[in-house]
């Protein structure tokens, strides 16, 4: 891992990020956070730790995942110049593989035999699953009976792994109760570790899957200055939880010249219950055991998100988002399914890469901006991951005549 994989500031001591993050949690759950920190920080601090870890990056994972100018569809635009770093062509298609094997070492490391974890989109579950198969431990995968209908080349995928899926079938049937699913299964099993995949949750879990996806930033930033002799205007990022998006801007963030732009999912608009744009619309609030920016109901409770992408459909946001939205350091704005349905088939049908739905977020949003710059601009999208497992929704959609 690059020696720029230590971006910016720790969380306090309580893991705040400024007013933000923390463990708002029960006292034998905070044991366990208590102890899952101190192996953190220990295997962190471990020089074999990290290159073990390296090791699998470049011959489990296949990093460094490249860098890759969009001539066609820059030239297309007219303006500014598309790049994108191309976690899609990870192990398994996703930057999710970065965090799970991190986490699956230190599970190893901690002495756990089973672990556990939620899943939106699935990406993060076969990630979970597949490094589970690669380090010897039982698995099981919580994901929402809503995901498991609309991914469900995902659930078969984490099934061949050898992971037990089990569908939430409480609430919206989505990640929200997938985590809550997982959360309960985890407290009530000490030889169990939970393998969150986003930079959400109690401390050190926001902190813990940022260090473990910084290797996205740090390389970028290393890759735009050797293709370009320069760092890029923007990068931008999907935020659902936050996880690929803090990866990239954390190479970045001590880089005042290069803005952060996280472009969440606007969904139908910005009705109650028609988008997931927390940070854009919601307010601080607490969601498991975490404070920072969540879309609420009229109780104060966390409310009803929606978007095409199964992986960004969660009702908060990690804690550093929210600092960095409040510092003013990052700027978030969001992006309609239309809009992203229409980034999806103009990179696919341009560049020949199909993109997730999920970053076709940041790309539509790059797309809005490329036209109204220099020509010697360089926005740099973080395309987070492959569009395989959104083929058929969107074929779906074709056939209904909604698309």
């Amino acid at each position: 891992m690059s020696q720029h994989s230590a971006p910016h500031d720790k969380p306090d001591s309580n893991g705040f990020f400024g007013a933000y993050g923390g463990q708002y949690v029960p006292e034998p759950v905070k044991a366990r956070l208590d102890e899952l920190t101190a192996a953190m920080e220990s295997a962190l601090a471990d020089p074999g730790f990290m290159q073990e870890l390296n090791d699998l990056f470049i011959h489990y994972t296949g990093r460094p995942s490249p860098v890759f100018h969009c001539a066609n569809l820059s030239h297309k635009l007219g303006g500014a110049q598309i790049w994108l770093k191309r976690e899609d062509l990870n192990h398994l298609g996703a930057h999710k593989i970065n965090n799970t094997l991190g986490q699956c070492l230190l599970a190893k490391r901690m002495g756990k035999s089973r672990i556990i974890a939620e899943t939106g989109a699935g990406q993060h579950g076969v990630a979970t699953a597949a490094t589970a198969a690669l380090m010897g431990l039982e698995c099981t995968i919580c994901m929402g009976e809503v995901d498991m209908e609309r991914q469900h080349l995902n659930v078969i995928r984490m099934r061949m792994l050898g992971a037990d899926v089990v569908a939430a079938t409480s609430g919206q049937r989505t990640l929200k109760e997938a985590v809550d699913e997982a959360l309960a299964l985890w407290v009530a099993d000490d030889a169990m570790f939970y393998v969150l995949g986003s930079a959400v949750g109690p401390h050190p879990y926001p902190y813990m899957v940022r260090q473990f996806q910084s290797v996205v930033g740090s390389e970028a930033r290393e890759q735009m200055l050797e293709a370009c002799g320069r760092l890029p205007d923007a990068a931008l990022a999907c935020v659902g939880g936050g996880s690929n998006a803090i990866g990239i801007f954390s190479g970045f963030v001590n880089d005042a010249g290069v803005r952060l732009i996280g472009v969440e999912p606007g969904g139908h608009g910005t009705d109650y219950g028609q988008h997931a744009a927390s940070l854009c619309l919601g307010e601080p609030g607490v969601l498991h055991g975490f404070n920072s920016y969540m879309i609420k109901n009229a109780a104060g409770d966390a409310g009803s998100v929606y978007s095409i992408s199964a992986g960004l459909d969660y009702p908060s946001v990690g804690p550093e988002h929210s600092m960095l939205k409040d510092a003013g350091r990052a700027e978030y704005v969001s992006i309609t399914d239309k809009e992203a349905l229409e980034a999806f088939f103009t990179l696919s049908r341009h560049e020949g890469i199909i993109p997730a739905l999920e970053s076709s977020h940041a790309l539509a949003h790059a797309i809005k901006m490329a036209p109204g710059m220099p020509q010697d601009a360089i926005l740099l999208v973080n395309l987070s991951g492959r569009g395989d497992k959104d083929v058929a929704q969107v074929a779906e959609m074709m056939e209904k005549g909604e698309i």
